[in-house]
């Protein structure tokens, strides 16, 4: 992990966007020397390997541990109990489910909703008209807090469409009142700055390329 590279990249980012460090596939160590020098969110996205360096790590109160991978049904209610935001809630089935956990676990996590903008088999996510139509509802749900929303563009697509994409996600944010979009990744996080990002999902950027 070369730390000027990522105090370099921290000076070039707006003040009013934060650095997500996905950290999974490295080390608690290199999570700690990061977290030194003042990173203190971290995405993880498979919930044992992130569990184990919770344990390890437990001392570093400051920590907040976002959970950003595919969501399976038997694991929210570890989810709920484990990470104080979760990014990656594809669809009101599980959205519900977090709710009915997070009441019986008295938490409150603070939840992007995934959207799928475009045709991709690869991704879920609502799709953005049925988000639209399910919004009154949604608020309705109780013990947890939505605060923004999140996207992942395909692989592959020119800089041009993923800006496109990334302001699709912005417009559907600011009609439904959300403060954030978690968007925009090591290959495409000048766009999602460009387009409003306020969380950027940062792996190799920081940590280098994964083993």
């Amino acid at each position: 992990m070369n730390l000027s590279n990522y105090l370099k990249l921290k000076n070039k980012i707006p003040s009013n966007v934060n650095i997500l460090a996905v950290s999974k596939g490295f080390k608690s160590q290199e999570i700690k020397t990061i977290q030194n020098i003042g990173q203190n969110d971290f995405g993880e996205s498979k919930f044992q390997e992130a569990y184990e360096k919770q344990l390890i790590l437990k001392d570093l109160q400051q920590i907040n541990w976002h959970f950003i991978g595919r969501i399976q049904s038997n694991k929210i209610r570890k989810i709920v109990q484990n990470f104080k935001y979760i990014h990656s809630v594809d669809s009101f089935e599980k959205l519900h489910k977090i709710s009915n956990i997070s009441c019986e676990e008295k938490k409150n996590p603070l939840i992007m909703l995934q959207v799928k903008f475009s045709n991709d088999p690869n991704k879920g996510g609502f799709n953005p008209e049925l988000l639209i139509l399910k919004w009154r509802e949604i608020q309705e749900l109780k013990n947890i807090s939505i605060s923004g929303l999140m996207t992942i563009n395909p692989k592959g697509i020119s800089s041009k469409e993923n800006l496109e994409l990334f302001k699709k996600c912005r417009s559907l944010a600011d009609s439904l009142q959300l403060p954030d979009c978690s968007m925009g990744m090591s290959g495409d996080w000048q766009e999602a700055i460009e387009a409003g990002s306020t969380w950027l999902r940062l792996g190799s950027l920081i940590f280098g390329e994964r083993a």
